[in-house]
């Protein structure tokens, strides 16, 4: 791509969208100032394929979906009539009936199809399959053939995978915890609310940890380990202003630090302190998004047309905060770079600490 040929598509976008990372709101004093610097904008339109080594970068916008690299290359842009699921390996499209799925690798090429009727969901190089039921899921090969599948009584209302470990929360306030091969790991009931319902779920890297936002009416945030063959709650607390939809739950990489969406809120929950922080967000949670050194978090959420990127420094200081207007947005992270998909563009931002 002609950079300079493309210089107010660089300038007037960036200046949109990221004049406002410069308005640093530091809660605690930091030994180095970060800096953030806009280096490009691209039109996902703009395909130029893949002729270089650079890692694929997932991007979903709109009715469109693909991958980039870090240098700016649109690698493949996809459009899709209904709903498409997309990790970063792989892409899913699929319809409101859908019997067979395609899967296709970041170039674009097919290289399998599920022969079974459901919903694709996507998670690095995992593949899971919903049936039109809602009750079950099967954990998919590469090839596209089934693995294992789990059927359950009531449908699922939160599922979340890691690289050792699924868990599917369902309407009856049960959280479930499976390992590779499809053995339950954990199954428990939080409780202590009127209407049980798990609304969000994740479980950790080493498959280890499992936690949720659970119930309405007295709604609650529970964390639990593996304890012989057991489940030992180690954290949990009372939400106060409770949400009444499916949320986000994300570990960080380490499994020591857990945040969650509450109403208008996020929720910071270190287990080795056990000890829990609130910070104020507006609108609903979409990523959650950590940087390769695991210094700086990036929260994306969205409040009607209006998108809003706050980052924490060491997982729990607000450090830096600002907004755009979009249809649709992503954030996504990449040898401590920033990239964020606004409409039909997507802008990298290079952090460097001094």
């Amino acid at each position: 791509m002609n950079l300079n040929k493309k210089k107010k598509d660089r300038l007037i976008p960036a200046g949109i969208i990221f004049c406002a990372v410069y308005i640093i709101f530091s809660f605690k004093p930091m030994n180095q100032e970060i800096h953030f610097t806009p280096e490009w904008t691209v039109n996902i339109s703009q395909v130029q394929g893949a002729d270089s080594d650079e890692e694929p970068v997932p991007f979903k916008l709109g009715k469109t979906t693909g991958f980039f690299t870090g240098s700016g290359k649109i690698i493949t842009s996809l459009n899709y009539d209904f709903k498409a699921a997309i990790s970063d390996k792989i892409i899913a499209p699929y319809n409101s009936d859908n019997t067979a799925t395609d899967l296709f690798n970041y170039k674009g090429t097919k290289i399998c199809t599920i022969r079974e009727p459901g919903f694709p969901f996507l998670d690095s190089d995992r593949i899971y399959l919903m049936p039109s039921g809602g009750n079950s899921f099967k954990r998919i090969s590469a090839d596209g053939t089934p693995l294992w599948n789990y059927e359950y009584y009531c449908p699922i209302t939160a599922f979340a995978s890691s690289s050792n470990g699924t868990t599917a929360g369902y309407a009856d306030g049960t959280l479930i915890a499976f390992d590779n091969s499809g053995k339950i790991t954990q199954k428990f009931s939080p409780g202590g609310s009127n209407t049980e319902v798990i609304l969000g779920a994740a479980i950790s890297e080493d498959g280890n940890m499992v936690a949720c936002v659970s119930g309405l009416d007295q709604q609650r945030f529970i964390a639990a380990e593996k304890s012989e063959g057991h489940s030992r709650i180690i954290f949990h607390e009372y939400l106060g202003e409770q949400i009444n939809r499916q949320t986000i739950v994300k570990f960080n990489k380490n499994a020591d630090v857990v945040y969650y969406n509450f109403k208008n809120g996020l929720g910071i929950v270190n287990l080795k302190k056990s000890a829990s922080l609130k910070i104020p967000v507006k609108g609903m949670i979409t990523q959650i998004e950590f940087s390769d050194d695991g210094d700086l978090v990036y929260i994306l959420s969205r409040d009607g047309n209006t998108y809003t990127v706050t980052v924490l420094e060491k997982y729990v200081y607000k450090m830096a905060t600002f907004s755009f207007t979009g249809e649709s947005a992503f954030i996504q992270t990449r040898d401590n770079a920033l990239f964020i998909g606004h409409n039909n563009k997507i802008s990298k931002i290079s952090i460097s600490k001094k």
